[in-house]
């Protein structure tokens, strides 16, 4: 059997032109013995951008402008990339050959799961599709059961069992009240910390990560790309970056780190920008829905400033930097009824790997805050962040979640519920602070990983952005919801 492979015709006549104007002979390297390459395959390595090649015919060729002239051309006949559609050609040959060559028996089940494949994927189905599971998913389960139901139980048992009995035994050990206040009372280490851990950010993220697992094991998350991937065209992104900022639910740290993946330098600036800008870690998004679900008016205006601060950021941004969107392709796994074993195993070594992240970080930022008390430093920061609140009609108090954001996302937003617990924050105070703690700057532990990967000029300047750009956005809707009389 043979099957001859033909490009489109554009291309074909791109390659014979390109033949013709080729006058030295090449060679490609393989295994230390060298091949000569014919000129259909080195018009072809041309035609895609091969810089080996490129480089070689710079040198030799006397009718280079003309090479590059049939190139551009061919490139105004499609609108796609001329490596994709090379690509395109390839596969639809592989495809061909694997349907004359095997006998394709088609199960029940196969059809089953084409069919919920198709619905996952077609927009009229699967954004619906998409909004059911995030509502049930995330702001049923993460919000109102694990950051509602499970953190106001565990809270409780903590400020009236636990803390209690801490506050008391540390008095009876030690007797100095400066080493008391790094063990106990308000910022102690187990008072604060631990608690803020294991009452706060602890449901919330075994209930996101135990979501997440599911939608993972089942094949779900590689779709729900592929839906993703038209609508983040415009932000300069592919489908894939659907993947770093979905982890960036979980925790930004590792999100940032995943970017490595992606095919263009500019696609990693962009999605790490995102990332640290708009997209909040499981902790901030479980207690946002779940200090946000009372009020379905609070809810949307906080869901439609993220929405539109991220698509205004991201296409603003994809228009600054220089360079092509990227492509988009993704192997898809079939779908399938998640493994109860794979779902809890996934979720059992994330929770481990989180806890032992945590942790200890809780604890050192509990006792940075406790030396920032004792040598004046917490109240200097203080003194510098309070006309900012009331700046943004918040009260003075909301500072101490701003400080503790930059220590981990996660444990500003513990102190994002612990002040509404206190009553420090309602109606339009609540919203204004969420928006502004979502867009307020990362965690040291991200910007550690995003030195990293994008380097120090690049973070120092993302960082300054966000800074200025998340207090300006808290000011402008602090005054726009007084001016438009918004009651919440």
């Amino acid at each position: 059997m043979s099957i001859l492979l033909r490009y489109p015709t554009a291309i074909e006549e791109g390659i014979t032109r390109i033949e013709s104007l080729l006058t030295q002979d090449y060679e490609r390297t393989v295994k230390g013995s060298k091949h000569k390459i014919s000129r259909r395959s080195l018009a072809l390595l041309l035609i895609q951008g091969d810089p080996i090649f490129w480089q070689q015919v710079q040198k030799k060729e006397t009718h280079l402008s003309e090479i590059k002239t049939v190139i551009n051309y061919l490139q105004s006949q499609f609108s796609d990339p001329l490596v994709l559609v090379i690509a395109k050609s390839r596969h639809q040959l592989a495809r061909k050959i694997a349907e004359v060559s095997m006998v394709n028996i088609r199960k029940k089940s196969q059809e089953n799961e084409e069919f919920f494949h198709q619905v996952t994927v077609n927009p009229i189905t699967g954004f619906p599709l998409a909004f059911i599971i995030l509502y049930v998913g995330f702001y049923e389960f993460v919000g109102r059961f694990g950051a509602g139901t499970l953190v106001n139980y565990l809270e409780g048992f903590f400020t009236e069992k636990i803390n209690p009995w801490v506050n008391e035994v540390t008095e009876y050990i030690i007797p100095s009240s400066i080493w008391q206040d790094l063990i106990a009372h308000d910022y102690g280490i187990i008072t604060l910390g631990l608690r803020y851990a294991i009452s706060i950010v602890f449901p919330i993220v075994l209930t996101f990560f135990l979501m997440f697992s599911l939608l993972e094991d089942s094949g779900y998350l590689p779709r729900l790309s592929i839906l993703a991937d038209r609508l983040f065209k415009a932000l300069g992104l592919s489908g894939r970056s659907l993947i770093p900022l979905t982890l960036g639910l979980g925790c930004g740290s590792m999100a940032t780190l995943v970017t490595r993946t992606l095919e263009s330098k500019r696609e990693r600036i962009i999605t790490t920008l995102l990332l640290a800008l708009v997209i909040p870690c499981s902790a901030q998004l479980g207690i946002i829905i779940g200090l946000l679900s009372q009020n379905s008016v609070a809810l949307i205006i906080w869901g439609c400033m993220t929405a539109i601060i991220l698509l205004f950021v991201g296409s603003l941004t994809a228009k600054i930097l220089p360079g092509n969107p990227a492509c988009f392709y993704m192997e898809i796994p079939p779908l399938r009824l998640p493994s109860f074993q794979s779902v809890i195993l996934k979720t059992y070594s994330r929770i481990r790997w989180y806890l032992k992240e945590i942790i200890p970080l809780f604890i050192l930022a509990s006792g940075l805050i406790w030396f920032g008390k004792l040598t004046g430093i917490f109240d200097l920061l203080m003194g510098i962040l309070e006309p900012i609140m009331i700046n943004l009609g918040l009260s003075q108090e909301t500072a101490t979640i701003f400080l503790y954001g930059l220590f981990r996302r996660d444990y500003g937003a513990a102190g994002l519920f612990d002040l509404y617990q206190r009553n420090l924050l309602v109606g339009r105070q609540l919203v204004v602070a969420t928006v502004t703690l979502t867009l307020f700057i990362p965690c040291f532990s991200q910007i550690k990983f995003m030195l990293k990967e994008q380097g120090l000029k690049t973070t120092v300047a993302m960082t300054i952005f966000i800074f200025v750009f998340a207090f300006l956005i808290g000011y402008l809707l602090n005054k726009s919801l007084i001016i438009l009389g918004v009651i919440l």
